[in-house]
C-alpha cells in the first residue's frame, strides 16, 4: 500500500462503478480508509441490486486496504448526513470527501419532462451541496474547538458543464453548478482549513456508453487511454496533505493530460457612456462576438464565450 494518503479517512460517492470505484480503489492503495458510497441504482436511477459498494469494500479488502460501503442516497438530506457519520463512527473523522454520484435522463429539452430534469438536480447538484454541507459542518465545529483541519472536497464536474450538451440539459445544468458551486465552496471553507477543487473528467463510463463511446480503446502497449483508473491519480493527489496550497480549480483530466479549465472571465466589452438604442446595439455586439475569446468544444469547434 502506499503511504501518499496514510491516516486519511475519505468518502467516496457513486463509487460502485466507473470512475467513483477507480478513485476509491486509488484512495485506499495510496493508504487512506475508504467510505465506499454506492446506492446501487441504474443508470436513470431505476432501483438494482445495491451490491456494487459491497463489491469494491471486498476488492479493497482483497488488496489489503481498508474500507466500509454505504448504500444511502446522496440526493437525500438525512441520507447525505448518514454518509459523513458513518466515516466518523467507522474512523473517527473525515478528512475528504469526493463527490462523484450521478445519474443521466438524456432528452431533448423538448421531450424532456419534470422527473427528468429534477431527478438529475437532485442527484448532481443537490446530492453535492448536501454531502458537502454536512461534512463542512463537522469541519468547522473542530475549526471551533481549536482542533486543526486539512479538509479536501473534490467535486466532479464535466465537460457538459463547461461546454453544454445537447440532449443533455439537465445533466450540463447540474456540473455547472457544481463547479461554480466548488469556487464559492473554497472561498468559504478555506478558513476551517478546507480546500475544494473539481474535476471534469473524460473517461469511459455507463454514463458515455450510451454516448457511444463505450469500447475500449486499448494500445498496443496495453494503455488505455480511455479508462477511468487514468482519473484517479489526480483525485489521489488532491485528497493528499500536499494539494493544501491548491483550491478553487477545475481540472480537465483524462487518458494522460491533467489541465487547468478557465472559469469565466470578462471579455470585449463596450461602453456608451449612456443609454444604448436598442436599434444602435447590432454592430456594437457583433463586435464584441467576434473579438471575444472563443471556448473549445470537444469534438470540435468553438463555442463562443459572449
Amino acid at each position: 500500500m502506499g503511504e501518499l494518503l496514510a491516516g486519511r479517512v475519505v468518502v467516496v460517492t457513486g463509487a460502485g462503478s466507473g470512475i467513483g470505484r477507480s478513485e476509491a480503489l486509488e484512495i485506499a492503495r495510496q493508504g487512506a480508509k475508504v467510505v465506499v458510497a454506492d446506492l446501487g441504482v441504474a443508470l436513470d436511477g431505476s432501483p438494482e441490486s445495491g451490491s456494487a459498494a459491497r463489491a469494491v469494500v471486498a476488492e479493497i479488502a482483497d488488496a489489503g486496504g481498508e474500507a466500509i460501503a454505504c448504500q444511502e442516497d446522496v440526493g437525500d438530506w438525512d441520507g447525505s448526513k448518514r454518509i459523513v457519520d458513518s466515516a466518523i463512527d467507522a474512523f473517527g473523522g473525515l478528512d475528504v470527501i469526493v463527490n462523484n454520484a450521478g445519474i443521466l435522463r438524456d432528452k431533448m429539452m423538448f421531450n424532456m419532462d419534470e422527473d427528468d430534469f429534477d431527478a438529475v438536480i437532485r442527484v448532481h447538484l443537490k446530492g453535492t451541496f448536501s454531502l458537502t454541507r454536512w461534512a463542512s459542518i463537522h469541519w468547522r465545529g473542530r475549526h471551533k474547538a481549536g482542533l486543526a483541519n486539512d479538509g479536501r472536497i473534490i467535486n466532479t464536474c464535466s465537460p457538459a458543464g463547461l461546454y453544454g450538451s445537447a440532449g443533455q440539459a439537465n445533466y450540463s445544468a447540474a456540473k455547472a453548478g457544481i463547479a461554480a458551486m466548488t469556487i464559492g465552496a473554497a472561498r468559504e471553507l478555506g478558513r476551517y482549513g478546507v480546500t475544494a477543487n473539481a474535476i471534469s473528467p473524460v473517461a469511459r463510463t455507463r454514463m458515455t456508453a450510451t454516448l457511444g463511446r463505450g469500447a475500449a480503446t486499448t494500445e498496443g502497449d496495453g494503455w488505455d487511454p480511455r479508462s477511468p483508473d487514468n482519473v484517479a491519480p489526480l483525485v489521489a493527489w488532491l485528497a493528499s496533505t500536499e494539494s493544501a496550497d491548491v483550491t478553487g480549480q477545475v481540472f480537465e483530466v483524462g487518458g494522460g493530460s491533467v489541465g487547468v479549465a478557465e472559469g469565466w472571465r470578462h471579455g470585449p466589452t463596450a461602453d456608451k457612456g449612456a443609454r444604448w438604442d436598442p436599434v444602435e446595439l447590432g454592430p456594437t455586439v457583433r463586435k464584441l462576438v467576434a473579438d471575444a475569446y472563443q471556448v473549445p468544444v470537444p469534438g470540435g469547434g468553438a463555442n463562443r464565450r459572449n
